[in-house]
């Protein structure tokens, strides 16, 4: 009997179509396999993941690393076909990939695809032209999604994101009947749903009207109306204490006066941040019920915006270089923290990019500013990682409640955790360790780490660590950990998923 080629199946999923489901996906791969003599011995799965990128895909960066480290033992790597490799937006990366696996002595093929991956003249052109059609198809669905986001907007819903300081998120039918309020993280799950803004509580309302008056009428800047709603006592909508940069975020969204705004910022097809100009806006006045007098707000607006016009490029520049000069060093949130000065939006859009206002003052970022930039990018990473985690366990089917700092869940009034982001530290001896944090305050059944990869780009992997049996007030991690450690580590959050899912338990008759 011919003895079978060893073979790793590697199978994607994004939202699209259930018919790609990793089930299908296998049961095809392997239909392939019996059929053309294949043995799987290993299988890579990237779930919920877009194929625009290799970001974010942890599995198939773990394949080629294995493939390129010859820490593999399989001979060919079975994909479901050209799309489920990757709808990259340059055809040329998704060849790229294949080519390292080739270069390595591991042939790609696609299992349902008409042509064989044989490297003849016909599977080459056929095969670049499917790849551009992949890239095609996310192109025409971004643009189908798009024009479907900004109808919905100028019928004054409201697409993704918080509500903000004094506002909610109202679950409305497709009558426009109030369903309730949509707590931090809870999210619709009926198609034919809305969302809209609402006024929220009176306290939090004034507490609004007041900073417009304090900057308009009374000439304060916001790095006093921070300190002076700190010295009260009063949060923000994440619970934390105010900053210059959260007063202004208050100041200058039109969502306090009712408007409906979309498209500031762009990032189509995970290529690009752009910030839009304000006439590609969509937008839908008066779509909800505003909390600030129009009025207050565009004189608010006007301030914003002399501040910028009454300043040359000169004058901006001598500005940051005497911020520099006085911190030590620059970055973004240095600049919106500080009082008298240009935002750093404003920089960006002057000079085309802050490193490029930084290099007009001779000031280079440095160690010290990475560090600053790369704490802003986990703390946004944190937020988007709880709402992912929310949304995957709702999936399965558990009920999870985030609490008032939207730090800990309970997940189905069992067990409560929370999710913290470990940052990779680079040794002198060339090693990494991760320091892992634990909340003594909120103390959760479960810490879910996640730690980093070196450039703190990329997740690495993912330790459950039940406070049962770490009790310390934080704990390092090395590369490689003893085995008691390692025993909670997991390549994703599968196995947490596993714990949340519900099972009917129907009642045993004595």
């Amino acid at each position: 009997m011919e003895e079978k080629t060893k073979a790793a199946a590697y199978v994607r999923m994004s939202t699209e179509h259930q018919k790609y489901s990793p089930e299908n996906q296998m049961a095809a791969i392997r239909d392939y396999a019996d059929k053309h003599g294949y043995e799987i011995i290993q299988i890579y799965s990237d779930e919920g993941k877009s194929g625009l990128n290799i970001a974010g895909r942890a599995s198939l960066q773990r394949m080629i690393d294995d493939v390129q480290n010859k820490n593999v033992k399989y001979k060919a790597i079975l994909v479901l076909d050209v799309t489920r490799w990757g709808r990259f937006q340059d055809a040329d990366e998704s060849a790229y990939y294949e080519y390292i696996c080739k270069r390595s002595g591991v042939r790609v093929q696609y299992c349902a695809e008409q042509f064989e991956n044989d490297d003849s003249p016909i599977s080459t052109i056929v095969k670049g032209v499917k790849r551009t059609m992949a890239a095609e198809y996310s192109r025409e669905l971004s643009g189908k999604v798009f024009t479907g986001q900004s109808r919905l907007i100028t019928l004054g819903y409201r697409q993704g994101g918080p509500a903000g300081y004094g506002l909610r998120r109202m679950l409305i039918d497709e009558h426009g009947n109030h369903k309730g309020i949509l707590a931090r993280g809870e999210h619709k799950s009926i198609a034919t749903d809305r969302v809209i803004l609402v006024p929220g509580s009176e306290e939090e309302q004034e507490n609004v009207r007041w900073m417009y008056r304090a900057f308009v009428c009374e000439g304060r800047n916001e790095g006093w109306i921070a300190d002076e709603l700190n010295r009260r006592g009063v949060r923000t909508d994440l619970n934390k204490e105010w900053t210059k940069a959260t007063v202004r975020e208050v100041l200058s969204n039109e969502k306090y006066i009712g408007n409906n705004i979309f498209n500031r910022i762009s990032f189509k097809l995970k290529i690009k941040r752009v910030r839009n100009p304000e006439d590609m806006w969509i937008r839908k006045d008066q779509a909800f019920q505003g909390i600030v007098d129009p009025s207050l707000f565009f004189m608010a607006k006007g301030i914003f915006a002399a501040r910028c016009r009454k300043l040359s490029d000169e004058e901006m520049l001598q500005k940051l270089k005497e911020l520099q000069n006085k911190k030590g060093y620059l970055s973004a949130i240095v600049i919106d923290e500080a009082e008298d000065m240009p935002s750093s939006a404003a920089y960006s859009g002057r000079f085309g990019g802050l490193v490029r206002a930084y290099r007009l003052i001779g000031f280079d970022p440095g160690r010290d500013f990475r560090y600053v930039e790369i704490n802003r990018y986990l703390r946004e990473l944190h937020q988007e990682n709880i709402q992912d985690t929310i949304q995957k366990l709702m999936d399965c089917g558990a009920e999870v409640k985030l609490n008032e700092s939207g730090n800990l869940l309970n997940v189905n009034d069992m067990f409560s955790a929370s999710l913290v982001i470990c940052r990779c530290n680079s040794l002198n001896n060339g090693k990494y360790r991760w320091k892992v944090r634990f909340d003594t305050i909120l103390n959760p059944d479960v810490t879910i780490a996640v730690r980093m990869k070196a450039d703190n780009a990329s997740v690495l992997d993912y330790y459950l660590l039940p406070s049962l049996d770490f009790r310390l007030p934080n704990i390092k991690l090395d590369e490689h950990n003893a085995g008691f450690i390692d025993s909670y580590r997991f390549e994703n959050m599968d196995y947490l998923y596993e714990m949340a899912k519900c099972i009917s338990i129907r009642e045993v008759k004595q």
